[in-house]
């Protein structure tokens, strides 16, 4: 079983010092952000994934590594308007939802990658007085244990229990290799 090393910096205030003096700002939609660029699915390819068989525009978490300065200037906008908390570009960096687009394979280094690009960006705008922070973001995936996505079979579900926490697992160990300080859990 993976655990998580603490980690100790004497010379910052922790989170959860600061969360007890003031209220922290957490950044907005990445979402949107990257809409504004209005990319292509050459953008969203990159050099790297030029001739993956299938599409990927749309798969904003794939970004992180076919466009890291889009993703990282993004983080940094947020940070000059006052953000202390920048959440990873990872919603959907789980291997149930990578497999809509065959890159099941790229969970941990997506998650990685998404880490460390909020990590830089927080660290390059933060002070002894004001300490930036990054959230590792865990968005839902593309299945549901909830409901049956065949109306045939009501009981049946497209993922198991076990599956989806190791989604997680995975997610998670990545975010946390890459710099997360902490993990968001989103619309699960």
């Amino acid at each position: 079983m993976y655990s998580v090393p603490a980690v100790n910096n004497d010379s910052q205030p922790s989170l959860s010092d600061i969360l007890e003096q003031r209220i922290l700002m957490l950044d907005g939609a990445m979402g949107t952000m990257i809409q504004r660029h209005k990319l292509t699915e050459e953008d969203y390819r990159g050099e790297r994934f030029s001739d993956w068989p299938s599409d990927v525009k749309g798969n904003n978490d794939l970004l992180v590594l076919t466009q890291p300065d889009i993703i990282r200037g993004i983080h940094e906008e947020y940070l000059e308007a006052g953000a202390d908390i920048l959440e990873t570009n990872s919603f959907n960096a789980t291997r149930a939802s990578m497999a809509d687009y065959g890159m099941e394979e790229l969970v941990y280094e997506i998650n990685v990658a998404a880490a460390r690009l909020a990590r830089e960006a927080a660290d390059k705008f933060s002070t002894d007085d004001k300490p930036r922070f990054v959230a590792g973001v865990l968005g839902p995936t593309s299945k549901t244990l909830s409901i049956s996505p065949d109306v045939n079979d009501p009981g049946y579900r497209a993922i198991t229990f076990k599956e989806l926490a190791e989604n997680y697992r995975e997610a998670t160990r990545g975010l946390m290799e890459g710099g997360a300080d902490i993990i968001l859990i989103e619309t699960i």
